[in-house]
């Protein structure tokens, strides 16, 4: 006889596969018709989808083992997470105006940032280097067509293909400060923004209240040591640790955690 896990009746709500025809409607929804799918699908794209004609809406997202690791102690995180949980990735990229990433994201992966495992399109490209660091072969900067943009210091040195934006902010001790990003991309009609990475560039942006949505996509293994995912300040009390509304999913063999982190727009 087969054993019942003794958390059957508790299970998360899988996440079926996504038909065709109800990716098309979200897709759909992020122009401005009516979100017509069901739950739980509704739950998890509807608040992305909102009207955000002179707002901005900032969404989070990151792939972690149970422990919080993101890699290994050598930096091998290709891939924590499953298909379902990329897929998932690449419906976020497809639904937002700019998907953005740190520097150190770039130097260490040098990502595409584009849209791949589903239909859709590809989003603007940031990147966040006040130190000039972004070398001009990287792949993110490939001309296809999608705009690119990188967010730096005044004085800072880079050097850029002529056809990549450059988007200058003055920083504090170095660090560009998140709550500005967002306002100079909202200033470039960039309403919908995804943070994708590094974790040091998540962790800025939540610790300072600029996301709206997080979505921690946790894979079931234990790597045991390596990069956590999330670092914020040092508290002192429970009391004062970040407790946001949450809601989970089963994503195939991950689970995806849905926090409302509520922050103003």
């Amino acid at each position: 006889m087969t054993e019942q896990s003794v958390n059957a009746g508790n299970s998360p709500d899988r996440l079926e596969t996504l038909s065709d025809i109800d990716w098309s409607h979200i897709r759909a929804a992020r122009d401005g018709a009516d979100l017509q799918i069901a739950e739980p699908w509704r739950s998890v794209f509807a608040p992305l989808l909102a009207p955000t004609t002179r707002a901005s809406f900032v969404i989070g997202q990151i792939g972690q083992s149970l422990d919080g690791r993101i890699a290994t102690a050598s930096g091998h995180s290709h891939y924590i997470n499953g298909p379902a949980a990329i897929a998932h990735l690449h419906r976020l990229r497809a639904l937002v105006d700019a998907v953005v990433v740190g520097i150190g994201t770039v130097l260490a992966d040098d990502p595409q940032l584009t849209v791949r495992r589903v239909e859709g399109p590809s989003p603007a490209r940031v990147v966040i280097d006040p130190q000039g660091r972004m070398p001009r072969g990287a792949k993110l900067l490939a001309a296809d067509g999608c705009r690119r943009i990188v967010v730096t210091r005044p004085r800072a040195a880079a050097d850029l293909p002529g056809d990549v934006e450059r988007l200058d902010i003055d920083d504090d001790a170095g660090v560009l400060a998140p709550a500005a990003i967002v306002r100079a991309l909202t200033g470039l009609g960039l309403h919908r923004v995804l943070i994708e990475g590094g974790a040091l560039t998540l962790s800025r942006f939540l610790a300072a209240g600029c996301l709206q949505r997080l979505h921690v996509v946790m894979a079931p293994l234990i790597i045991g040591s390596g990069p956590a995912g999330l670092s914020l300040p040092t508290i002192d009390r429970l009391e004062q640790a970040l407790r946001p509304p949450m809601r989970a999913w089963r994503l195939d063999q991950d689970l995806l955690l849905d926090l409302d982190l509520g922050a103003g727009g």
